[in-house]
């Protein structure tokens, strides 16, 4: 083992290997993002391992699985490796040139379609990946560092993200063809109890609002189908399994559905793009933030 003094140095060449593995899930696919043999990666991380003296995962045949301490070195490196590209950005950014990575969250592909086109036009040199999921995802996502943005329906107030409000969004009700609300345009929320709904899994914004203005007006739901997907929803709703709840820039037109709105509550979202605080200055995430902004403004 290599002789230390009081403080320790770190070879980032076998952090960065190790980085790799913790987030691939294994020597072989770190070797291939790194384009590097698999030999290489575990001299590497050996290394690692012997110089602190230390386990950073349990090795089990093929299978390999981070250990308590790894984990928590793994969340430490995320910050690392992000904070390097995020240099890389701000320099390239300098030199007149942006280029780089951006990743975005959301829970569906209406809500970012206008404004990734818009940045894509004026970046053209940067490349854009979108992740779907519901809030809590979303939100866990940037939290890790996974996603660079996100654009929820709600978020509390948290320190931890700056916040922008984005666009307001109403919440519907769908109902098939063949319903007696069918050529409603609105009902009151008190003609909901009693009646089976469909709505989307625990963690949707869409369902907690809902539900939240069901119980502030004391009216109880006892039949309620829950559905992972705003897709798997409306094909329910058309094939008369319940009504449905989703917000209405997202309810596509589909002549087995009609969409009506709650007339005595007014029932929205306010979605949000969000990034970490400690990130808001990133080149491409506060390139990104400015063009929210504009549209906010026109």
């Amino acid at each position: 083992m290599p002789k230390r003094t009081q403080r320790s140095s770190i070879n980032f060449k076998q952090l960065r290997c190790f980085h790799t593995v913790g987030t691939t899930g294994s020597f072989t696919q770190a070797g291939k993002a790194l384009r590097v043999g698999q030999p290489s990666i575990t001299v590497h991380v050996k290394a690692l391992e012997e110089y602190f003296n230390v386990e950073l995962f349990s090795r089990h045949g093929h299978h390999v699985e981070l250990t308590t301490l790894g984990k928590t070195l793994l969340n430490i490196t995320k910050r690392i490796f992000t904070l390097e590209t995020e240099a890389i950005e701000l320099l390239t950014a300098a030199s007149g040139f942006q280029i780089g990575h951006l990743s975005i969250g959301a829970i569906s592909p209406h809500q970012i379609t206008s404004s990734v086109m818009d940045f894509g036009k004026k970046y053209p040199d940067v490349d854009l990946s979108v992740s779907l999921g519901n809030s809590q995802e979303i939100i866990e996502r940037v939290l890790n560092f996974r996603d660079d943005v996100g654009i929820v329906p709600q978020i509390e107030k948290d320190p931890r993200f700056l916040s922008i409000a984005y666009s307001r969004n109403q919440v519907v009700l769908l109902v098939p063809k063949n319903h007696e609300w069918a050529k409603k345009k609105t009902v009151k929320l008190k003609e909901l109890g009693g009646r089976r709904l469909v709505l989307r899994e625990q963690g949707s914004a869409t369902r907690r609002v809902f539900e939240d203005a069901l119980f502030d007006s004391n009216i109880t739901i006892r039949r309620v189908m829950s559905i992972g997907s705003r897709e798997a929803v409306h094909e329910a709703v058309a094939n008369g399994l319940g009504i449905g709840i989703a917000l209405e820039n997202e309810s596509r037109p589909d002549n087995r559905v009609a969409i009506l709105k709650v007339s005595d509550v007014d029932l929205f979202l306010q979605p949000h793009v969000i990034c970490l605080q400690e990130r808001s200055q990133a080149p491409l995430i506060k390139a990104f933030l400015d063009l929210i902004r504009e549209e906010n403004t026109e």
